[in-house]
């Protein structure tokens, strides 16, 4: 049987937190960007690097930048479960099966269950796999999740994901230069949605 994702299978599966019923859901790159869903260990072993494709070969060439953009994420989490207390999450933290239930789809539907969903999208040197699982989700949830959603991208990253996600979803875009402004940004967006929430802008969502 499919495994159902729900806003209790969420909150079962994280730590708890003042605010635990506030679902923060954490999009980045890191997975995409992540040579094991790409190649095989002996694949890995056995292929030429500079065979490969510019993206592929840029991949194997920053895996410390690809590990950095996980940790960002990993970083962020911490910092908004500490303060504003929400229960933020990442996709690899709800410990679904991709064989079960695709990458894609679940991260549809934790965008859906969620109060709010952060796209973070740090610069790389190439944007990679970025706007295919992006689009994927808007494509799913913008017409009805739109308030809660908003993309914060580095500032030096450019992407016609980004260009077009303003005008075909009016979604709301951020910029960042350091990690501070970064957090310091989707903590107001966070704390902005949940006062919408409080006095009736937003659904409150149980």
């Amino acid at each position: 049987m499919t495994q159902e994702i729900t806003r209790d299978l969420i909150a079962d599966r994280l730590g708890t937190v003042k605010y635990d019923r506030f679902l923060l859901y954490l999009m980045g790159p890191y997975k995409s960007f992540n040579l094991n869903y790409v190649l095989t260990d002996e694949e890995r072993q056995n292929v030429s690097v500079g065979d490969l494709p510019g993206p592929l070969r840029k991949l194997f060439q920053n895996e410390d930048i690809i590990d950095e953009a996980e940790a960002l994420l990993r970083r962020l989490q911490g910092t908004l479960r500490t303060d504003p207390e929400v229960n933020a999450f990442l996709a690899v933290d709800i410990d679904i099966e991709t064989d079960e239930i695709d990458a894609v789809t679940q991260s549809i539907e934790y965008a859906r269950c969620a109060n709010a969903t952060v796209f973070i999208v740090p610069f790389l040197g190439h944007n990679f796999g970025v706007g295919e699982e992006a689009g994927s989700i808007l494509e799913n949830v913008a017409e009805t999740h739109a308030d809660r959603i908003v993309f914060v991208h580095e500032a030096n990253v450019t992407s016609e994901m980004i260009r077009s996600a303003r005008a075909r979803w009016d979604l709301r875009i951020e910029t960042y230069e350091t990690e501070a402004e970064l957090i310091d940004t989707v903590r107001r967006f966070v704390v902005t949605t949940m006062n919408r929430e409080r006095f009736g802008e937003l659904d409150h969502l149980d």
